[in-house]
């Protein structure tokens, strides 16, 4: 009878199998080198920078060389009147955009997927792609210049009609939808890129066999494509929880003004206007903290309530 092997002769083994995967993959490995690098020096490397906001940061003294303060930026970020407005402004928004945005990729995908003519699919591809690859600042210039009250577009169309124009920069109850449909508009055409990539992973037999027993496009959509992409939506919306505090600074920060600040101000811009501009780095560095770990804790129940009902996990 053969004696059980210790713990430790368990482990060498599953390190030798390791290494050997390793070496049989190597190129492919090889490949992984240049992102881990990356992710190592831009994003673990100054992690120790999270210091600054238990520290009253001086630029003379360093880093470490500050005098700790514990929770006290904390206590003073939490006792300001506008953090709370703020946190709402930045939730509310990714709540809006998760809601009306997120599906829309989703929708651009499966409507691309069903086009047959190879050259109206192409030239729709590049239509709805090409606004990722324009900045914000650019866009920001179009979208006050087609919003104006004035002279722009939008409004022109509107007097047309009989009506009065309307300030869609200068009113706060606007501004939400304008940062939705800009995102929509700027965003969703590179995100379908996702999803025709898992549509197009799809085996067509599994079309075929559903066309010779008489299902409808709308059916093979329904029983077939929608259930193969599953799994890619639901680790994307993980994902895009994992974000909700993030508003991005570029878009708020080319649409905010003076009259539009009470539902505009997000973390990001509250983070430039306060503790970069103000000197202030160490507020700055809590808020920025503060964000990273609601972000984190979303990103966890997301997880957890995935795995939960059945689902894929990103882990």
């Amino acid at each position: 009878m053969r004696e059980p092997r210790s713990f430790l002769a368990v482990q060498r083994t599953k390190c030798q199998r390791f290494l050997r995967y390793v070496l049989r993959h190597k190129y492919l490995y090889l490949l992984l080198v240049p992102c881990v690098v990356y992710f190592i020096v831009f994003h673990y490397v100054p992690m120790y920078g999270v210091l600054i906001s238990f520290k009253d940061f001086n630029f003379k003294k360093g880093i470490l060389g500050s005098e700790w303060v514990g929770f006290e930026n904390f206590e003073y970020m939490f006792g300001l009147s506008d953090f709370y407005r703020v946190f709402w402004n930045s939730l509310y928004l990714n709540i809006l955009r998760l809601l009306i945005a997120f599906p829309i990729p989703v929708i651009l995908a499966l409507m691309i997927n069903e086009i047959n003519n190879r050259y109206f699919k192409r030239i729709t591809q590049t239509a709805i792609y090409f606004p990722y690859f324009i900045s914000w600042a650019v866009i920001g210039g179009i979208l006050v210049n087609f919003l104006s009250p004035t002279w722009g577009v939008v409004n022109e169309m509107i007097k047309s009609l009989g009506f009065e124009s309307i300030f869609f920069l200068g009113e706060a109850k606007y501004f939400r939808g304008v940062a939705v449909a800009s995102s929509i508009w700027k965003e969703a055409g590179w995100g379908t890129i996702i999803y025709l990539a898992a549509i197009t992973g799809i085996g067509p037999e599994l079309y075929e066999a559903a066309t010779v027993d008489g299902a409808s496009r709308l059916q093979r959509l329904v029983h077939i494509t929608l259930p193969c992409i599953k799994t890619t939506v639901v680790l994307t919306f993980i994902l895009r929880v994992g974000s909700i505090m993030s508003n991005g600074f570029e878009q708020i920060f080319t649409l905010q003004n003076t009259m539009n600040l009470s539902v505009s101000e997000v973390f990001e811009t509250y983070t430039y206007r306060v503790g970069m501009l103000g000197g202030r780095f160490s507020f700055a560095t809590t808020v920025g903290l503060f964000t990273s770990v609601i972000s984190m804790i979303f990103l966890l129940t997301a997880n957890f309530l995935s795995k939960k009902l059945g689902e894929e996990g990103i882990w």
